[in-house]
């Protein structure tokens, strides 16, 4: 790697100081994508027709449900498609710009290529460890009675969690593919018009954001549909449909392994080189954040792709898919209790929700156009109101087909208005997600007084600003989780009342309530990720920009759009935090019906008043803080290393300050790479293996003291007391290091002294 980044000659770089030296190296495809290259277009063609076909044929051969969610898919595909012509269709600027981009492009293929090879490796182990788990496991009574055997189960259960982890890294390396290349041309743009900059970059988010949520729905819906046609479901003696959403939780869990490793890995990167560059760069030696004589700099920019990009693509898929299963499964035991007698409507109903949620975000995607503005800060519209109209869009016609679909799919003449309650579960869903939205663009928006009142705190020194960083970080936990709070127990209410009873004649639709609210909140998903990856292709924007040494009225355009990126990002995780907490709580429910339906015996509550019940809670509790503890370790190390290197090259190449050496670019990126891929086991196991031995340890201890289900209720307290732990830790850590960002930002517009007063160095201790 070191001789690929530092490849390629431009001549004496005394003499061409304005000049950035190429990084050129060999392009990089995943084999699946040089292999579709290769073959003849109209080969190409033929074979996607054919796939078409079977698909829909599949989807007919199921229900009319699937042929609609297929077709929408397919459609936003191809409006992905236009997307990605349109964007590569913009000039990529002078030379130096290209030059630049390329480096990043190759930096975070390169990286890639190494961390997704260790990932699939890894999978591949699982796979055979899931596989024997399931070989020796018993089946349910409902799948014995379908014929389902061991063998089987275990073979669909592996199948799905390598597909489940093929598409999350294809949805991965999709979010990376499209911002290592519009990040350039958002540079370009930037130079004629801010508007035109912001429609560049919200249009390449967008077209990642349709493809990670077109996969995570075809995905389940290929799945369940193949599986539907295979066993020939509800035919004389075979399986029900009812039973059959549990088969795919494999696919889940393939997704939750590989997002868990990209965002480790790809975090690590990113914020070691982040670190490295800032306290040398802009502390030690006082020069701009994306200076091109900082060595740090190339492995900033490429871990904002690595790490906001292919990681976040890869971690909203999991939450879209964790949810449409989870939802799935809880609708589909619903209608079996109630003895609904068409009970498709009430299994396939996420799917539907997603389809419109990819129909409506392109229409938010499309509302913000390019206007004609002077390019001047102070006479062109704020871009954050502009994505937030977009926002406004896309919320109402969220509200308009949520309740199209609720009347379409949940309407039973059981009970004739439970499908209104159910629309307003999903309303309170919406509204849950905007109101997260807001109180994290107000916590960590420069515009607002949590960040002025931290910036103001940095004039003081170090210390100040960051006690004054922690303090709203842990105040910023308070009104989401009220919100939350709020929104489960209302959700909860609306589904119980819905008039859907059991044979017994008790309310059943509590649980499917709350899962309609997280359909909800994640009914805008689309846009949501939309504007998070716009976050890092301005940042790379603003790293181009001033690498190359453009005019400071580019660099005003692009800071604009970085700040409004940071807010956007720190919006996205806040979402996600809050449909994870929506979530969880459907999964939990789903685990607690799954143990009960193998184990044969009722498991409704989790008692912590028992010793060993109240210890798993415990040991759920310190996982997250031993996970963020290591996680934060990994980054300090590996920022340490970072920092080093990045003196030793000022100390021993003295040219490089005056333009007359230039940097070793390519040993920094060398450095976070093989650190971050080394540093992400660790934690990465523990979450892993630690509800594993912890249920297996409690299971043989319930053996010997008659508690058969000791086991199952000590890890449902572990991973009880954990959720609710990392929601907070989650909410902390995401608002704190976001107003931090912005502080920093807020003080480089010319406040409290400006870029290099002391205040200023103080915010970006805090930001690192």
């Amino acid at each position: 790697m070191d001789d690929e980044m530092e490849g390629g000659n431009l001549g004496p770089y005394q003499d061409r100081p304005r000049t950035f030296p190429s990084m050129k190296s060999k392009a990089y495809a995943p084999w699946i994508f040089r292999v579709l290259m290769r073959i003849n277009s109209r080969v190409l063609l033929a074979l996607l027709l054919v796939c078409f076909v079977a698909i829909f044929y599949i989807g007919a051969s199921t229900s009319p449900i699937l042929v609609f969610v297929f077709s929408v898919c397919i459609i936003s595909f191809f409006v992905s498609i236009y997307l990605t012509k349109w964007v590569l269709a913009k000039d990529e600027g002078p030379p130096e710009m290209s030059e630049i981009s390329d480096a990043i492009r190759d930096g975070a293929e390169g990286f890639f290529r190494t961390q997704y090879g260790t990932i699939s490796k890894m999978a591949l182990l699982l796979g055979l460890v899931i596989l024997g788990i399931y070989l020796f496991r018993n089946i349910t009574p409902q799948q014995e009675l379908s014929g389902l055997g061991r063998v089987t189960s275990a073979c669909i259960t592996v199948a799905a969690f390598l597909f489940g982890a093929l598409c999350s890294g294809v949805a991965g390396y999709v979010g990376m593919w499209v911002s290592v290349r519009a990040n350039v041309r958002v540079s370009s743009a930037a130079r004629r018009s801010a508007r035109e900059a912001l429609q560049i970059a919200v249009r390449a988010g967008g077209f990642s954001a349709l493809v990670v949520v077109g996969m995570a729905v075809m995905g389940v819906a290929i799945l369940y549909a193949i599986l539907y046609v295979w066993f020939g479901v509800d035919s004389t003696g075979t399986m029900k449909a009812t039973d059959l959403p549990l088969l795919l939780v494999g696919y889940g869990f393939g997704a939750s392994f590989v997002a868990l490793f990209a965002q480790l890995g790809g975090g690590i990167f990113t914020k070691a080189a982040d670190v490295g560059a800032d306290l040398v760069g802009k502390v030690e030696q006082g020069i701009p954040e994306d200076d091109p004589r900082n060595p740090a700099v190339i492995a900033d920019l490429v871990g904002d792709n690595v790490g906001d990009c292919a990681a976040r693509g890869a971690d909203l898929f999991e939450s879209i898919a964790a949810e449409i299963i989870s939802a799935m499964i809880l609708g589909g035991t619903m209608a079996q209790r109630c003895k609904i007698e068409d009970p498709s409507g009430f299994i396939l109903f996420p799917l539907v929700v997603h389809s419109f949620d990819l129909v409506i975000s392109s229409v938010g995607i499309f509302s913000i156009r390019n206007k004609r503005d002077s390019g001047v800060i102070g006479t062109i519209e704020d871009p954050m109101k502009t994505l937030e109209k977009g926002y406004s869009v896309t919320i109402f016609l969220a509200v308009l087909t949520f309740g199209l679909s609720t009347r379409w799919l949940l309407y039973t003449e059981q009970a004739p208005t439970a499908w209104l309650n159910f629309a307003l579960c999903g309303l309170v869903g919406i509204v849950t997600a905007y109101v997260f939205v807001w109180i994290s663009k107000y916590y960590t928006d420069y515009k607002y007084e949590p960040v002025r009142t931290l910036a103001l705190a940095s004039s003081t020194g170090h210390g100040t600003n960051i006690i004054a960083g922690v303090s709203l970080g842990l105040e910023s936990t308070a009104l989401p989780v009220l919100v939350i709070s709020l929104a489960i127990v209302s959700a909860f209410w609306l589904g119980r009342t819905s008039g859907l009873t059991d044979e017994t004649g008790n309310p059943t639709g509590g649980l499917f309530g709350t899962a309609v609210a997280t359909m909800g909140m994640l009914s805008t998903a689309a846009y949501v990720l939309t504007m998070d990856m716009f976050g890092p292709i301005a940042d790379n924007a603003g790293g181009i920009v001033e690498m190359s040494q453009q005019p400071e009225s580019v660099r005003e355009i692009t800071d604009v759009l970085d700040a409004v990126g940071n807010t956007t990002k720190a919006t996205t995780k806040g979402f996600a935090i809050g449909s994870a907490a929506l979530a969880s709580f459907l999964l939990f429910s789903a685990y607690m019906d799954e143990v009960a339906a193998f184990a044969q015996e009722p498991f409704k509550q989790v008692d912590i008043a028992i010793p060993e019940v109240f210890v798993g809670g415990l040991l759920g509790s310190m996982l997250i803080f031993l996970f963020s503890a290591w996680a934060c370790a990994a980054v300090g190390r590996t920022a340490q290393e970072v920092v080093n290197e990045v003196r030793r090259q000022f100390i021993e190449r003295p040219g490089i300050m005056d333009y007359k050496e230039k940097p070793d670019y390519g040993r920094c990126v060398s450095i976070v790479a093989s650190a971050s891929l080394k540093e992400m086991i660790k934690p990465g196991a523990l979450a892993i293996i630690s509800p594993t031995v912890v249920g297996v340890l409690f299971r043989i201890l319930g053996y010997y003291t008659g508690h058969p289900l000791l086991g199952a209720k000590v890890v449902a307290s572990m991973l009880m007391f954990a959720t609710v732990s990392g929601i907070l830790m989650a909410l902390f850590l995401n608002t704190a290091g976001g107003a931090w960002d912005n502080a920093k930002k807020y003080i480089e517009t010319g406040a409290l002294g400006g870029k290099g007063s002391d205040t200023h160095k103080a915010a970006i201790t805090g930001d690192t």
